[in-house]
């Protein structure tokens, strides 16, 4: 997964829940010096009674803005998705070298 291009992670999600699963996945495949390299990256922990839906927000450097809904995605999906955005910013990074 390429990691380079974002700049901020938010999620939040009922650790207990069958459903935040790819969420939490997600989360556990972001590199350990993540935040060191100036990502930012906020959690947000549900009560285990919650009911509330998980929800993955990515932010990019150019901007843009991704809601992920990992109960429909899976965590397959997920990562298909920001490796989709993160491609097409490497293809403008090496183009403008």
């Amino acid at each position: 997964m390429i990691t380079r291009f974002m700049t901020e992670v938010n999620a939040k999600f009922n650790p207990f829940s069958m459903s935040s699963r790819a969420t939490r996945l997600f989360l556990s495949s972001l590199p350990p010096n993540a935040r060191s390299t100036g990502m930012q990256i906020n959690t947000t922990l549900l009560p285990r009674a919650s009911t509330s839906p998980a929800s993955l927000q990515i932010k990019f450097k150019d901007g843009k803005e991704m809601n992920l809904d990992g109960e429909k995605l899976g965590i397959k999906g997920i990562i298909e998705e920001v490796d989709r955005h993160s491609r097409a910013l490497q293809k403008q990074a090496d183009l403008t070298e």
